[in-house]
């Protein structure tokens, strides 16, 4: 019956269940018809018999090493027993030989042999059976050519025939063998009998039981197995100490960690935005990241060049700064280096192995940015100044126009503005470069406001298009503004002022070469220091605060002279102060036409 009990029937083929057929039911809601389906799987528990392989790498390291050690031991312990079997067996024949060689060397035997007859108690069964005792030997057996029995252990068989053949003895030959007669399994030594005149008569057979080599074997194993068991347990112990020295040093982790962490490190090293520079114990270069790489110039980051891992940093790098922060000569926190006119700021961190990992962080534009905001504070200060004299000069103006001297106001603006449109205009004569015109016309109205006189040197003439002119207008900006500070910077040889505060330029082309000189009045350089004060990170005046630090700008000068493969240097200047030369080949750009005579172009 369909539906009753909310089930369905499945029925045979005439309507009515199928005989022997037992009714199968759907649960409610099954569609009709359709596949039962399986019941969901059990999940599988764990044996507990089963053997787990261990995770983490010591006890991996530990595991090989006791089956190694297990496996050595069982290898040499089998190695060892082998040949001592062979060995026992060839000391037993040697002994039984050794037992046969002296029953034949009696004197009597010889006689006592031809004139015996082989019957119980003949003489020469007497003198075997003595030898036997004596030396603890299983049988000796004499017998004649025909190999008849003249002795023996069971007296039954003397006068028969000797079960093993005879005839190498009887021919003359020593025999030592392993082998199977009468009395069993044992090791044989056969020597031949000779009479007065050397013939052989017949022959003298020794033998040792065999059971008595095999117990020297068997006696043999358990010692063999205790050398072996000791030698075992100081392999395990052993194993044990390196595993532990192996967990200590990996942390605990796994091979799949391990793996893991170096993939992360690799990604980590090679995506951040610092450079990181790892040496070992000796200074040497273990590990570089691509910015590190890019800072340093190594070459370029995975492009297969050398990255001077392996290297000392000393020998990569050459000597300076840069190279005593990454050694560590210099210590401190974000100390500032000069790298291929790169600024870049140095952290150093030792390692427990004596190493250091050092990260390295481009400071280059952030210095150029502080600079920037050195010079438009200058600005702001002298814009604030003249705004502060052009009011006076204004007052000054209006009060001669009230007075009525209409004459002396006209003499005072002329004079006011001739004086600073003389300076540009000399600047402008001299200089061709809008940039290095326009950095030298700033510095005019800084040093003027600083009460410094800025002035071009005699013949100075620099018309000629720069190949880049930034780079000659931070040349000449560093020098400038050391000047400036060197005149004035308060001390004891400094210039008290009026026309001692001097900063003299000179800018010459010889050729396609461009020679800047500045000099100042004020304290001078050292002779001691005049090669420190190009080095990275020298300075003789304090930071000033909110900056990073000083002895950068001279630093830099020195880097693009060595650029362009020209020189820097520093000498005293006459009366008191320094002079900075500058000297850079191929600064200037090729003419197209011909090179004008710089002589003719001073006389013009």
């Amino acid at each position: 019956m369909v539906g009753q009990r909310g089930h369905d029937t499945v029925l045979g083929t005439a309507g009515t269940p199928g005989a022997g057929a037992r009714p199968v039911t759907a649960e409610p809601g099954a569609v009709r018809g359709a596949a039962p389906e399986p019941p969901p799987a059990r999940p599988r528990r764990p044996r507990p018999w089963a053997l787990r392989a261990p995770r983490r790498m010591a006890s991996q390291v530990l595991l090989v090493q006791l089956v190694i050690a297990v496996g050595v031991t069982a290898l040499a312990t089998a190695l060892f027993l082998a040949p001592l079997s062979d060995q026992l067996d060839d000391q037993a024949t040697h002994r039984a030989l050794a037992v046969a060689q002296a029953m034949a060397s009696d004197e009597d035997l010889a006689g006592d042999l031809l004139r015996a007859e082989p019957v119980r108690g003949n003489p020469v069964q007497r003198s075997a059976e003595r030898v036997r005792r004596a030396t603890g030997a299983e049988y000796v057996v004499v017998l004649d050519r025909q190999g008849i029995r003249y002795s023996h252990t069971d007296p039954a068989l003397i006068g028969r025939r000797v079960s093993t053949d005879p005839s190498r003895a009887l021919s003359g030959h020593e025999v030592r063998e392993i082998d199977v007669g009468t009395l069993g399994r044992s090791a044989r030594g056969k020597t031949p009998l000779r009479d007065a005149d050397g013939r052989v008569i017949g022959a003298v057979s020794a033998g040792i039981r065999y059971e008595s080599v095999r117990d020297r074997l068997t006696g043999a194993v358990p010692q063999v197995a205790g050398y072996a068991t000791g030698a075992l347990g100081v392999g395990v112990l052993g194993a044990l100490a390196f595993s532990r020295v192996v967990y200590r040093r990996t942390r605990g982790l796994a091979f799949s960690d391990i793996a893991a962490l170096l993939d992360e490190r690799e990604a980590m090293l090679h995506s951040i935005r610092e450079g990181v520079l790892a040496l070992d114990g000796q200074g040497r270069v273990r590990l570089v990241n691509d910015e590190a790489q890019r800072l340093l110039g190594l070459g370029r980051p995975r492009s297969g060049e050398p990255d001077g891992v392996g290297r000392p940093v000393a020998a990569l790098l050459g000597p300076g700064r840069l190279t005593s922060v990454l050694t560590g000569e210099v210590a401190g926190t974000d100390l500032l280096a000069v790298r291929g006119g790169r600024v870049l700021v140095v952290n150093r961190m030792p390692t427990e192995d004596g190493g250091a990992v050092a990260t390295l962080r481009d400071r280059t534009e952030l210095e150029a940015l502080g600079r920037e905001l050195d010079a438009t504070r200058a600005l702001l200060d002298a814009l604030r100044a003249q705004d502060h004299e052009h009011a006076n000069r204004l007052h000054t103006l209006l009060g001669l126009l009230e007075l009525g001297l209409y004459e002396e106001a006209v003499d005072f603006v002329t004079e006011t503005v001739g004086s600073h449109r003389a300076t540009a205009e000399q600047i402008a004569e001299s200089v061709g470069d809008p940039l290095l015109a326009a950095l030298l016309v700033g510095k005019a109205t800084v040093a003027a406001e600083r009460g410094v006189a800025l002035r071009l040197a005699p013949g100075s003439r620099l018309l000629g298009p720069l190949v880049a002119p930034h780079d000659l207008v931070t040349v000449l900006g560093n020098l400038v503004d050391n000047a400036l500070e060197a005149v004035g910077a308060p001390g004891p040889s400094a210039p008290a002022g009026g026309d001692d505060r001097l900063v003299e330029v000179g800018l010459r082309a010889r050729g396609r070469t461009a020679e800047l000189t500045v000099r100042d009045t004020g304290a001078g350089v050292p002779p001691t220091q005049r090669e420190l004060v190009f080095a990275d990170g020298f300075s003789t005046k304090e930071a000033a605060p909110g900056r990073g630090g000083r002895g950068l700008g001279l630093a830099l000068v020195k880097r693009h002279a060595q650029r362009y493969g020209g020189t820097v240097s520093v000498a005293g200047a006459e009366g008191g102060g320094a002079v900075f030369t500058v000297v850079l080949p191929e600064a200037l750009a090729a003419p197209e036409g011909p090179v004008p005579d710089p002589h003719e172009e001073e006389g013009r």
